[in-house]
């Protein structure tokens, strides 16, 4: 099944990225009418910060341009909280499409990865 697939890359991935307090772990959620980005310091085990397409518009659907938009929003506020260096997990999606989107949005947001 897809879920389990995922699940399964998805423990892969985290066993070589997490987050510190120096550097903190971009974690990106996907469904299918949503797209959810945090940034996690694992060390401590709290969320420094997180936007969501349902924040900026309840309306709006998930394509390219909602993505970006909220890679920026969540780069700015992690920029906000004085971070600007993270490692980026994927959570076990492919890096294309609306996640792509994402990671290149923080990118212009100012983020380092």
């Amino acid at each position: 099944m897809k879920s389990t697939r995922r699940e399964r890359i998805k423990r892969g991935i985290r066993k070589s990225v997490s987050g510190t307090a120096a550097r903190p772990r971009l974690s990106v959620f996907r469904s299918n009418k949503a797209i959810y980005a945090q940034i996690i310091d694992d060390a401590k085990g709290h969320t420094v910060a997180f936007a969501s397409s349902a924040e900026l518009d309840k309306k709006a659907k998930l394509n390219v341009e909602t993505s970006k938009a909220v890679g920026k929003k969540v780069a700015e506020k992690a920029i906000a909280s004085g971070v600007k260096e993270i490692v980026f997990d994927r959570n076990g999606y492919l890096y294309h499409g609306n996640v792509k989107a994402l990671a290149d949005g923080a990118r212009e947001g100012g983020l380092k990865f």
